[in-house]
């Protein structure tokens, strides 16, 4: 006798809208311990697209400098307007102004890759909000590129500053020399050199335990807005912009995982 067929499982059922917005909801909030591949990727995805699409703005070089001019003078009527001192100043030292170069070329990435890698090994709860907070900040300053197209001090027509990175051949510089086409030079606001230092401060400055480590994330960003004016790249006003977008940045992350970076555990929590 032949055996009775079997029933065919059910199918499951589907997901109604709703539902699938509260499980993709869930998903994003419940913290996962990072997997090394999966950043890697994520983190060279975001800086190859911002690299791509901040180099692809038209050079509206006119539009630039007039802008430039406005910032410069509105500075002025602000009475913050110490750039070009600082500028005249660290160019009179040789030994001050090629410190500073190299600061300005390199640390911009090291140190912001040296806290990512601290975060996703001694803070891996806090790491995926730390990285959507840098990556929503990088992004939103497309749009602060796109614009408002903006020629840093170095190059105003007046020549008042002195370009010091190019003046001393500032080895892997993206703003002089060979390098130069490589970047859009009228990409100066907002600051992200601002933005990226002002992060790694705070992350420094909220998960930190050591007193000096802490002190660094208060120095460092102070260093670096020094450091932007000092080399003829960046005004006061373009820093104030990174810190604004940076904000933006918070804001975005909290708004998507439902509770601030700070509110993160150090480790991620064990699953039930």
């Amino acid at each position: 006798m032949d055996e009775p067929a079997q029933d065919a499982p059910a199918p499951a059922p589907s997901r109604t809208l709703p539902e699938l917005y509260r499980w993709l909801v869930r998903r994003i909030r419940t913290p996962r311990r990072p997997v090394l591949v999966v950043e890697l990727g994520i983190l060279a995805a975001v800086y190859g697209v911002y690299t791509v699409i901040r180099n692809s703005v038209p050079d509206d070089q006119a539009r630039a400098v007039a802008n430039s001019v406005r910032i410069w003078t509105t500075e002025q009527d602000l009475r913050i307007d110490f750039e070009l001192w600082l500028n005249h100043t660290v160019h009179a030292v040789e030994w001050l102004t090629v410190s500073i170069n190299y600061f300005y070329v390199s640390l911009h990435f090291v140190v912001t890759g040296g806290v990512l890698i601290w975060l996703f090994l001694r803070h891996p709860g806090r790491y995926r909000a730390a990285r959507t907070v840098l990556a929503f900040t990088t992004g939103l300053a497309l749009f602060g590129y796109y614009l408002y197209p903006l020629a840093p001090p170095r190059l105003l027509p007046s020549g008042l500053f002195y370009d010091t990175v190019a003046l001393h051949d500032t080895v892997g510089a993206l703003t002089s020399g060979d390098l130069q086409n490589l970047s859009n030079q009228y990409a100066a606001m907002p600051s992200m050199h601002a933005g990226w230092s002002m992060w790694c401060g705070l992350a420094l400055i909220m998960f930190a335990r050591s007193r000096w480590v802490r002190l660094l994330g208060v120095l460092y960003p102070l260093a670096t807005v020094v450091v932007i004016t000092a080399t003829g790249n960046h005004y006061v006003l373009d820093a104030v912009g990174g810190w604004l977008t940076l904000a933006a940045g918070f804001g975005l992350q909290r708004l998507l995982h439902g509770r601030s970076l700070h509110a993160f555990t150090q480790h991620v929590p064990a699953v039930p």
